[in-house]
């Protein structure tokens, strides 16, 4: 195989083209699946190199799959995937009541619709129809389980990545031409969990929902959930349906919002219109909802916040206090709002189910929790969910040339390139809407990406700001905790597209249409000296 040296050719700051070569000279046209087994299992392979490596095989890693294939039918991949089944955050995660914080009409995938009836669906349901979404377009057979990568570095004498990962027990190496991290934006191994003084002296079970044990049963116990975001708002009404007593401890409330789960009219619109018809309609019309949701929130907060304040008046039992315990101190939007499904939580709180406690934790002894204003809680069970540890590019390693690179100091392109890191994605999705439609707008981008370079010959991509100022900004627009604490772990983000990370799904779309792709991008070719070498 043949390998060439980049002769980029400059046209003006910020962009560059390559003489073009003819396409048969690049290995981007291998073609066939190869053989392969289902889930569970590493598909079959010639050899270690691929046109494109993805790691990772939730939903960005299965997506990018997709549309990769779909515009350049004879690339060769593979899916890298650490667990030993597909389905990410969707496996990981198996905590009673897991369910998604954006309706399924625009998490699940665009080309692949939806067909149960729910709209908030719980996560095993998710899981499930990545698996058969898998199955169905065979993305399967190309995804290596138990496969962890910890190292990725750039050759540029040979305009390829060399991957290294570690498959049960034993080191293994890939090569490609290009490397699609679909590894999402946290720590898998290491959630949040604060120091509680005197937690080793709890006698109870102490648990995070991101690693929840599935023998633990909390049926007939007193259970305290520390924390008030997505993960406790799910997982609380689900406790409260077995435990006998269930409290939600927060520092801070957050805003609430009631989504039912089964909505009547998408479910007619499937009914009266092809099935693909239809979920183009539903996915963009709640997509725009949830723009509209995010617009109003931020420019009329006072407006949303007394909407927000009468659903909780509307289900909570008469005189609550909600201006303590559903009345957050910063507007709608600094951090996510919560979705209650069915008004679920409010409603095992009006039934006694659920006690909230507005507080601070002093320390914790062999019976419980005992707070700043001096009132216990007791407990056999306590849930931390305290958050999220956020990670850039799933914890690998990065080099270039050997040269150890960090994240932090380089900003993001278009929301899923690195500034002057060759033929490499990082797929991220919103804070403020669903992860899907950032995430199929990076796929999509990138196979578009791929298709130009092997059409023009291309060995190496990659986006360069140069000698522009460029004003940073932090990476996300939320004040949330695991946002606040991880402010230096992030990539970094301009104030200006196209390198700016944008939480705005229209506008992207937009920008996805109407931008060249050769803007403020470099691309190049290996010389013909390099192919043996490589």
């Amino acid at each position: 195989m043949g390998f060439l040296k980049w002769e980029p050719v400059e046209y003006g700051i910020g962009r560059s083209r390559a003489r073009p070569v003819t396409p048969d000279v690049l290995r981007w046209d291998v073609p066939g699946d190869g053989p392969g087994v289902g889930e569970g299992s590493a598909a079959v392979v010639d050899d270690q190199f691929f046109d494109v490596v993805i790691i990772g095989a939730g939903i960005s890693g299965i997506g990018a799959a997709y549309r990769i294939r779909e515009r350049n039918p004879h690339v060769r991949y593979t899916i890298l995937e650490r667990r030993p089944r597909l389905g990410g955050t969707w496996d990981l995660f198996r905590y009673p009541g897991v369910r998604s914080d954006s309706d399924i009409f625009t998490l699940c995938f665009p080309w692949e619709p939806w067909t149960r009836p729910e709209m908030i669906v719980d996560g095993a349901h998710i899981r499930q129809y990545l698996a058969d979404t898998a199955r169905k377009h065979r993305i399967d057979k190309h995804i290596r389980f138990s496969t962890h990568v910890r190292s990725a570095d750039w050759d540029s004498s040979t305009d390829t990545w060399t991957i290294r990962a570690e498959r049960d027990g034993a080191d293994e190496t890939y090569r490609c031409r290009f490397v699609f991290f679909g590894t999402g934006y946290y720590d898998y191994d290491n959630p949040y969990t604060p120091a509680f003084a005197g937690i080793q002296d709890f006698a109870g079970e102490v648990v995070h929902p991101q690693h929840w044990p599935e023998s633990l049963d909390c049926t007939g116990k007193r259970v305290v959930v520390i924390g008030s975001g997505a993960t406790a708002v799910s997982l609380i009404p689900s406790l409260a349906r077995q435990a006998a007593h269930v409290t939600m401890l927060q520092r801070t409330p957050s805003y609430m919002i009631s989504a039912p789960q089964i909505e009547p009219t998408a479910n007619l619109l499937r009914k009266l219109l092809p099935l693909k018809v239809a979920h183009w309609i539903i996915r963009w019309r709640n997509a725009l909802i949830g723009v509209l949701l995010w617009e109003v929130s931020r420019r009329a907060p006072q407006y949303m916040k007394r909407r927000l304040r009468r659903i909780a008046e509307r289900h909570l039992p008469a005189g609550y206090d909600i201006d303590t315990h559903f009345t957050p101190p910063y507007d709608p939007w600094d951090q996510r709002l919560c979705f209650v499904v069915g008004a679920d939580l409010y409603k095992a709180i009006r039934r006694g189910a659920v006690d909230v406690v507005t507080d601070h934790i002093d320390h914790m002894d062999a019976h419980g929790i005992v707070l700043k204003s001096g009132r216990r809680l007791d407990a056999d069970v306590i849930v931390t969910a305290t958050g999220l540890q956020l990670q850039a590019l799933g914890g690998i390693t990065i080099s270039l040339d050997g040269e150890k690179i960090n994240p932090h100091d380089r900003f993001v392109y278009r929301r899923h390139m690195l500034e002057d890191v060759p033929n490499a994605a990082w797929c991220v999705g919103y804070t403020n809407a669903s992860w899907t439609l950032g995430a199929d707008m990076t796929a999509r981008s990138v196979a578009k990406l791929l298709e130009y370079m092997r059409t023009h010959g291309y060995t190496h991509a990659y986006p360069h700001l140069g000698d522009t100022d460029m004003p940073e900004q932090p990476a996300f627009n939320l004040q949330a905790g695991y946002v606040l604490r991880s402010l230096d772990v992030l990539p970094k983000s301009g104030t200006r597209r196209p390198w700016v990370i944008s939480h705005h799904f229209l506008r992207d779309a937009l920008d996805h249409r109407l931008r060249p792709i050769d803007d403020h991008m470099v691309f190049g070719r290996a010389t013909a000296e390099q192919r043996q070498s490589a």
